[in-house]
């Protein structure tokens, strides 16, 4: 009985020295994880600032073109059939995710407009989904890369990157969506082009 007590006691405390050595590991994940989601909230709030000077902007000129007469009618776009619909995020989650090609990226103004190609990942490899749109972001959203920037996991700009993003479908990315349909940032998925 004393024999199985010591060895229980050794036991417990090895399991103890064990977990000891293996939660810093993931304390250190989790804290780069946060860190990462702390800088495209503090991104996403600077860009509303300015999305709101801009809108208070615009509030004023129109107001100032409505004193000068009416405008003729405006002609009714005819709307065409797309298969996209933005991913909402799920109830407690502060991001949804869609897979997809990016690609065809040509920089316009303050924005750079891409193609995504909607992607199903099935046991680390891609498939097509069928679905093809087009996105206009702004130039300074964040991108996670590794391979993009030559093997060196960096968080770069989106305008940085449009010449590698020029060409066709070759880069596949994880692109995530607010609760409101804007995209906050880009991931690449590396794994599955590995």
């Amino acid at each position: 009985m004393a024999d199985e007590t010591e060895l229980e006691g050794y036991l417990a405390d090895l399991a103890e020295a064990g977990r000891r050595h293996a939660e810093p590991l993931a304390a250190e994940r989790i804290r780069a994880r946060g860190e990462r989601r702390r800088r495209r909230r503090r991104a996403a709030l600077a860009s509303g600032g300015a999305l709101l000077a801009a809108t208070l902007v615009l509030g004023g000129v129109s107001l100032t073109r409505a004193a000068q007469g009416p405008e003729p009618p405006a002609v009714v776009p005819t709307p065409t059939a797309s298969l996209f619909v933005p991913p909402t995020p799920a109830p407690g989650e502060e991001y949804a995710s869609e897979l997809g090609y990016v690609y065809d990226a040509v920089l316009r103004g303050d924005t750079v407009e891409v193609t995504v190609e909607q992607l199903q990942a099935e046991g680390g490899t891609a498939t097509s989904a069928g679905v093809v749109h087009t996105l206009a972001l702004r130039r300074g959203t964040l991108v996670e890369a590794r391979q993009l920037t030559d093997g060196d996991p960096a968080d770069v700009r989106l305008d940085q990157v449009v010449s590698r993003l020029a060409g066709g479908p070759e880069w596949v990315f994880v692109i995530d969506y607010d609760s409101e349909g804007r995209v906050q940032s880009l991931r690449e998925a590396y794994w599955l082009s590995e």
